[in-house]
């Protein structure tokens, strides 16, 4: 290690200037202000030595926005920014933290997200680590599809693609995936370490993730941290460590962010001194902040950086290196939005499309309508998701409580031959966009796809009224979860109200079904997607049903029969979820 410092192998007289770009992309994030510079003459050493810049860009969250939509510039654009940025530097990595495919719009999704592979390799994706949503369709296809399509058919050469340190065989500490990669630039050896939210059991369908465990992330990175930088690794080890977390704040806030109690925050505070920068996803928010670390010099502060979502945003980062130490001398960090907003309120791509990319995408839209175009049914107006551009799953909304409704009725009206269902449950997230009224209200296979885009089958199963409470008390997340709220949309005919500001597990005052009081001891039949029945998204209670029962039936399937029953769709009303007054 250095000579300079036991901990470190920075060098003392370094800086860090931490920009964030004015985005129209994103809302508001924190600016991290600029370091302090340390004092002249700490280090007499390596003050004048010569250095090199090495450049990484970063997405996360891109979920197969190959085209462009607005301040989502789309795959040919994205590439254009790193083909800007790779040309400028040649030492320029290309990097991810997670979710590149999975809940993706209708042209990748209804290619297996195909497309949205082909597109981030031509655009010259380098590192990436693994989401949790690359995990939609289960680990096996994971590593025996996705993998290897990234490779070229070669699952050694696509590893690269999906790191995660603490995706471990279940029961044991074996990792299931690499768990870093080793870039050399200019002589200097980069690591990238890869990670992924310890929640992902709960996030995808458990079935399809049975056999591993998702570990602690801090404790993961920092034994990889110390593996790369112990000098034992028979290549040498890495001059500068990199960590890619798919993980993240609600919060924009810097300050916030540094100290919040959670998981994440944890590995903010403590992330290996021997980790020079975090770039994290997830939350899907954009922040540019920066950290003291204990035993690094005066001056030089850790960038934590996350990239907003859907290929708005580039995270920037340029660490500086001396290369006679192989020291990091320097960190400068940002964020740098794709689009901007010319004086006609239009949204303008900032840098030129890659024609290579442009051909892939235009292939995978062409293929995407031919069914796509397909009209299933209308709607009398927009019908949205929570929050503003449906980001808030913390709320009451209109599709949650409208897709209820759909389920409710495909496992309750005379075609269905199991027993009819009586209340039905919709995760927010797994909505992930809304339907939006045209001129007459059309509603194409595309548009309700794009909804519902991960293909769960819906499941009966007798819950009795205290589990019924029990799974609106979940609703709560564990503390320390990502989003402290998941809001669940009901089906018409039951309702409850609740105090916000209650203890955890007191927080559900009554609830009623057809207008009456339900009792604990009542027993309903109640129906929810494949999901929610094994207790993804920390809703455990589900779980604990009997007399489970597998409908068959697709939620978009589900969905498209709804429509066709009938003819013209009004939003579900809100207030079937009342806060006590």
């Amino acid at each position: 290690m250095s000579e300079i410092h036991p901990l470190r192998r920075h060098a003392l007289v370094a800086t860090a200037a931490f920009t964030l770009l004015a985005s129209a992309a994103m809302s508001s994030p924190a600016q991290a202000a600029p370091a302090a510079p340390a004092s002249p003459g700490q280090d007499n050493k390596n003050h004048n030595a010569p250095t090199t810049s090495i450049q990484l860009v970063g997405i996360n969250d891109f979920h197969g926005r190959i085209e462009a939509n607005g301040a989502e510039a789309g795959a040919a654009v994205l590439a254009g920014a790193v083909k800007d940025y790779k040309d400028k530097n040649r030492n320029t990595l290309f990097v991810s933290a997670g979710d590149n495919i999975g809940a993706s719009t209708f042209t990748s999704f209804s290619q297996q997200d195909n497309p949205t592979i082909d597109a981030l390799l031509a655009a010259g994706l380098d590192v990436s680590a693994v989401g949790n949503h690359e995990f939609d369709q289960g680990f096996t296809d994971l590593v025996e599809r996705v993998i290897p399509r990234y490779g070229a058919g070669d699952s050694a050469a696509g590893a690269d693609y999906a790191l995660g340190a603490n995706v471990y065989e279940k029961g044991t500490r074996k990792p299931t995936l690499k768990e870093y990669a080793l870039r050399t630039l200019n002589g200097v050896t980069v690591g990238i370490i890869g990670t992924v939210t310890d929640q992902t059991g709960t996030l995808v369908t458990p079935a399809g993730v049975a056999g591993l465990d998702f570990g602690n992330e801090l404790e993961a990175a920092n034994r990889v941290a110390a593996q790369l930088s112990d000098g034992k690794r028979s290549n040498g080890e890495a001059d500068v460590l990199v960590l890619l977390t798919h993980e993240g704040s609600a919060s924009t806030d810097c300050a916030a962010i540094g100290s919040e109690e959670t998981s994440y925050g944890e590995l903010v505070r403590g992330a290996s001194p021997e980790i020079d920068a975090i770039l994290s996803g997830h939350t899907h928010g954009g922040y540019s902040c920066s950290y003291p670390v204990d035993g690094w010099a005066k001056g030089l502060q850790r960038p934590v950086l996350q990239a907003h979502q859907y290929g708005t945003t580039l995270d920037s980062l340029e660490i500086t290196v001396s290369k006679q130490q192989k020291q990091v001398v320097g960190l400068e960090a940002g964020l740098v939005s794709l689009t901007t907003i010319a004086e006609n309120g239009q949204v303008v791509p900032r840098f030129e499309a890659v024609p290579k990319v442009a051909e892939i995408v235009a292939a995978a839209t062409a293929q995407a309508e031919v069914i796509g175009a397909r009209k299933i049914g209308a709607i009398s107006a927009s019908i949205t998701r929570g929050g503003t551009a449906g980001s808030d799953r913390g709320v009451e909304s209109s599709l949650g409580n409208l897709v209820a409704d759909m389920h409710l009725w495909a496992t309750s009206n005379d075609a269905f031959g199991g027993i009819p269902a009586q209340i039905a449950f919709m995760n927010p997230g797994g909505l992930r966009a809304d339907l939006i009224s045209g001129a007459d209200g059309t509603v194409t296979y595309k548009d309700a796809a794009s909804v519902q885009p991960f293909g769960n089958t819906l499941f009966t199963m007798d819950l009795t009224g205290a589990q019924i409470k029990a799974v609106l008390e979940e609703q709560w997340q564990p503390e320390g979860s990502s989003r402290p709220k998941l809001h669940l949309g009901i089906s018409e005919g039951f309702g409850y109200t609740y105090d916000p500001n209650a203890a955890r597990g007191q927080r559900i005052l009554s609830m009623t079904y057809q207008g009456e009081p339900v009792a604990n001891d009542q027993v309903f039949r109640i129906v929810t997607n494949s999901f929610l029945a094994a207790g993804g998204d920390n809703f455990s209670t589900f779980a604990l049903g009997s007399n489970v029962a597998d409908s068959g039936q697709i939620d978009l399937v589900a969905c498209i029969g709804y429509f066709q029953a009938h003819p013209l769709v009004d939003p579900a009303p809100l207030g079937r979820a009342q806060a006590a007054q």
